[in-house]
């Protein structure tokens, strides 16, 4: 895959999953365009156009003047893991991982879709997770959130197919990011955590990158409005 003379805008590129994917398309030649609240060390190595951004704030008109007018695809990488009993994680918890997940995605797809309309077969990626579709003890924050990235996932893949534009939607598993350093920060929680999973491992983020690639290129043409497990196997074997 090649993404030369292509736009593509990351949100949330700056660690895991997102640089990961950053990364990736740098190497693949993209015109890379990202976006995230602070340019970390490692994405300004890549000489990406950065775009500071909070996405659980209103944008400022001017927060993507920067683009070009053609976009050729958007992925939206930011996420949450909020793992606590569904007691105690009170209403403002679930409000503030719905901006984050929903309202950042909703708000981003809003601002740029007329650039993605001129491409002629643009793609956007979003976030799920396998918690979604596989009940999981203490997940109800995040598998509410998610759930609802999936059914704008479809929904927004149905409204622009018109438009050639696809939407599809990367479930992983748990995956060895920053964000899930605290699941991960002991042999014996790795181990369990990899044993969880039927190909015995946890995700990589450049398991979700590559995935993210593929659908954001021109060889995932015929595909949208999907949700894609990355998860070792979870959410169908036992």
């Amino acid at each position: 895959m090649e993404f030369a003379d292509k736009n593509i805008l990351l949100v949330g590129a700056s660690s895991g999953i997102g640089l990961a994917t950053a990364r990736l398309l740098h190497g693949m030649k993209a015109n890379l365009y990202t976006a995230s609240r602070h340019e970390s060390a490692e994405l300004a190595e890549l000489g990406t156009t950065f775009l500071p951004l909070d996405v659980t704030a209103p944008f400022a008109p001017t927060a993507f003047d920067a683009l070009p007018d053609t976009l050729h695809g958007v992925a939206y990488c930011p996420g949450s893991i909020r793992l606590r009993p569904f007691e105690r994680i009170a209403p403002a918890d679930f409000r503030q991982d719905f901006e984050l997940n929903v309202l950042g995605a909703v708000q981003v797809v809003q601002a740029v879709v007329k650039r993605l309309k001129k491409a002629n077969g643009a793609s956007i990626v979003l976030f799920s997770t396998v918690a979604a579709e596989t009940g999981m003890s203490f997940h109800t924050s995040v598998a509410t959130v998610k759930a609802a990235v999936e059914g704008l996932t479809r929904a927004l893949a149905a409204e622009y197919a018109g438009a050639g534009i696809r939407v599809n939607c990367i479930a992983p598993s748990l995956t060895d990011t920053p964000l899930a350093a605290t699941l991960l920060n002991t042999p014996e929680k790795a181990e369990a955590s990899a044993k969880r999973h039927p190909l015995q491992r946890v995700g990589q983020p450049q398991d979700m990158a590559y995935m993210a690639s593929f659908l954001l290129s021109d060889h995932s043409s015929f595909i949208t409005g999907q949700v894609l497990p990355v998860d070792g196997g979870m959410s169908r074997l036992k």
